[in-house]
């Protein structure tokens, strides 16, 4: 009998480290580069500002402007969907612009390039924020934000840069590739999409606004990898195929 545990035991620990390394597996899928391949946004962008510098009262009224923004209720609205943070949730609102409906199962060669390539750009994110953890607006102010729910969450998380902001202007980089058609609906919207982190509260204009060079920055990156250009053909194929 004891062999028999003893045996049984083994199983279940190979059973475990195997899952282990296969889950280990699908996470370094989710990425066409690592870490510490992509722009390293500490070396080649500016520090966040100073409190107190002229760039800094300018985050400042950038700040009081977004809480203005919140009078208007369709703004304030589109401020909270575009909270929105995971792949799968921001796709549908990505969709409108890009004029084709994206998803896991109606547009597979699309969703995989959006959700491989716009992962790979948020990695360009987590050097700055673990250097600097500039405090976040609303928690500098000690004031509400749009969304309360993600709040307490994100105050230990740094504000430079917005990963959000990355990831929406990643996607819209991503998409005009696939359908360069609708560009200017989707630099309209990923450019929105940063401006609702500021008037949720969440962000300092200067984050935003190096969020989008950093994903620019990695997007280029982006075009020497392999993978990433095989996968982009496929999603244009099959795009090539809904327009029909």
């Amino acid at each position: 009998m004891k062999k028999y545990y003893k045996f049984l035991n083994l199983i279940l620990l190979a059973t475990w480290l195997l899952s282990g390394m296969f889950v280990q597996a699908q996470n370094a899928c989710d990425f066409y580069l690592t870490d510490k391949e992509v722009p390293n946004a500490v070396y080649w962008l500016p520090a966040p500002p100073a409190p107190g510098s002229s760039q800094f009262m300018y985050d400042i009224s950038q700040y009081y402007w977004g809480k203005e923004q919140r009078h208007d209720t369709l703004r304030a609205q589109k401020a909270i969907r575009e909270a929105a943070y995971e792949i799968v949730d921001m796709v549908p609102l990505f969709s409108e612009a890009f004029g084709f409906e994206i998803s896991e199962e109606k547009t597979p060669a699309i969703y995989k390039v959006v959700y491989r390539g716009v992962e790979t750009i948020r990695l360009s994110a987590t050097e700055p924020k673990a250097t600097y953890m500039r405090t976040r607006p609303y928690v500098y102010f000690n004031e509400p934000t749009l969304v309360p729910q993600d709040e307490e969450e994100l105050r230990t998380n740094g504000s430079y840069p917005s990963g959000h902001t990355i990831k929406a202007w990643g996607m819209a980089l991503v998409l005009c590739e696939i359908n360069p058609d609708a560009q200017d609906a989707l630099y309209k919207l990923g450019y929105e999409w940063g401006q609702s982190r500021v008037i949720a509260g969440f962000h300092w204009q200067s984050d935003v606004d190096a969020s989008r060079l950093l994903a620019a920055a990695c997007y280029s990156r982006l075009h020497t990898c392999k993978a990433y250009l095989d996968d982009m053909k496929a999603a244009q194929k099959e795009f090539k195929k809904l327009k029909k």
